[in-house]
């Protein structure tokens, strides 16, 4: 007898990448040393969804912080921020992650993110815990200090020199958390032009959402799965066979219903063609995926 998965977790199985194993059980060095001049001192958020599905992501991004004169911390602990919890409505059990969160990063120059949805939430911090006495002050200096890793960088001149990439073209896509809820939209496309050679492509109606939207996607997937399929074909349509997005939701939804299409679409991460452009790895015209 044929068994009929429930709508939610046949989501899942629907988003799930083909990401091996052994990538997600790599770890990251807890302390990684600024290349040349140094610039700061940050500490690096691993995430949960990031840390297992996209491991070559955060790899990337300690490589880059690196070469671009940053001394990196990346504690292991604690794997969530919260921003799920809180994108959900579990108020209490966002605060208790935002807490260790807090109590683990507060001591560093900079708290970098490269997951558009927890950067979201950590810049909020403030917010959530206004009506607490105890956590108020201290959430507020914390949040303050919450970066996107291409905000941070594009704040400050290149320090490694770029190299050619060999991908051509490639679409960008405005993830909901990071251009609307963090105005973040010029700093990781200036970051992306700057790479000799890349095209970057806009989709038509470029604001249409995803339709990841936190978990919007694993709770609401009939909707979720048309704005997916929109997007899909608004990012094909620019003829780029490749796509950067900033988040990894969006990354899953866009690969998904890429393939629902009968497209492949290879999906990065701004800094993954960042990584390659300093390191002069050749990705191949047709976007070929780093790991």
């Amino acid at each position: 007898m044929r068994q009929v998965l429930h709508p939610h977790r046949a989501q899942l199985v629907r988003l799930a990448p083909e990401e091996p194993l052994r990538s997600s059980l790599r770890r990251l060095p807890p302390r990684t040393p600024a290349k040349g001049e140094r610039r700061g001192r940050v500490a690096f958020l691993q995430g949960c969804v990031q840390r297992v599905f996209f491991a070559g992501v955060n790899r990337a991004t300690v490589r880059v912080l690196a070469a671009e004169g940053y001394d990196v911390v990346a504690p292991p602990r604690p794997r969530c921020c919260g921003a799920l919890q809180l994108h959900s409505g579990f108020g209490e059990d966002a605060r208790a992650r935002a807490r260790e969160t807090i109590a683990a990063f507060e001591g560093y120059d900079a708290v970098v993110v490269n997951a558009a949805g927890c950067g979201s939430a950590m810049k909020d911090y403030g917010h959530l815990f206004r009506d607490d006495p105890d956590w108020a002050e201290r959430a507020e200096a914390f949040a303050a200090k919450v970066r996107d890793v291409t905000e941070l960088l594009a704040a400050e001149p290149a320090a490694a020199p770029r190299h050619p990439i060999g991908l051509g073209a490639a679409a960008y896509h405005d993830a909901c958390h990071l251009a609307h809820a963090q105005a973040i939209r010029e700093e990781p496309r200036n970051l992306l032009r700057d790479i000799p050679g890349l095209e970057l492509r806009e989709p038509e109606r470029w604001e249409i959402c995803c339709g990841s939207a936190g978990v919007y996607n694993l709770l609401q997937p009939e909707a979720a799965a048309e704005l997916g399929r929109r997007k899909a074909e608004r990012l094909l349509a620019t003829g780029a066979r490749a796509v950067v997005a900033a988040n990894p939701g969006c990354a899953l939804q866009i690969s998904a219903h890429a393939r629902e299409l009968g497209e492949e679409l290879a999906v990065y991460h701004p800094i993954e063609l960042l990584d390659a452009s300093i390191s002069g790895t050749d990705l191949g015209a047709n976007g070929r995926r780093a790991r």
